[in-house]
């Protein structure tokens, strides 16, 4: 009876570690980009998309691009990365303000795996210091708008 228990909760245990590393593996990590100049697997990694810099090759479904660090005031003097993505080019690509990748450094650029691109949102507008100020909104309530 004894000895049951033991390799029940050994089966147990071992069923707790493979399900850890199986969640481990599949975790993927938001790097800087001096960081993800250097990453051994695959990281996630944000920026905003240095517009000068994109080439697509239709014939090799290739786009290459610049990112530059997405907190940077000064977009001149931001830390850079060339991007490869082996793909479709997403359909608002030229309105992104920014792109999350997820892949890993190869050779000189960055491959990403996966592209998601950030647009600004339809209920901002541009250039308007005070987006979504509570005070204005509650003083619309009052008057009826």
């Amino acid at each position: 009876m004894n000895t049951r228990y033991i390799i029940g909760g050994l089966i147990v245990v071992v069923f707790i570690i493979w399900g850890a590393v199986a969640f481990m593996k599949t975790t993927i990590q938001y790097v800087s980009i001096a960081e993800a100049k250097t990453a051994i697997y695959n990281v996630q990694v944000i920026g905003k998309i240095d517009f000068d810099a994109v080439n697509y090759n239709t014939d090799e479904s290739r786009l290459e691009f610049a990112i530059y660090d997405a907190e940077s005031d000064e977009p001149n003097s931001a830390e850079r990365m060339g991007v490869v993505y082996y793909g479709v080019v997403p359909g608002n690509f030229d309105q992104a303000t920014s792109v999350v990748l997820i892949g890993k450094p190869e050779d000189s650029s960055f491959v990403a795996d996966k592209m998601l691109v950030k647009c600004p949102s339809k209920y901002q507008g541009e250039g308007e210091e005070d987006y979504q100020d509570m005070r204005k909104h509650d003083e619309a309530q009052k008057s009826g708008v």
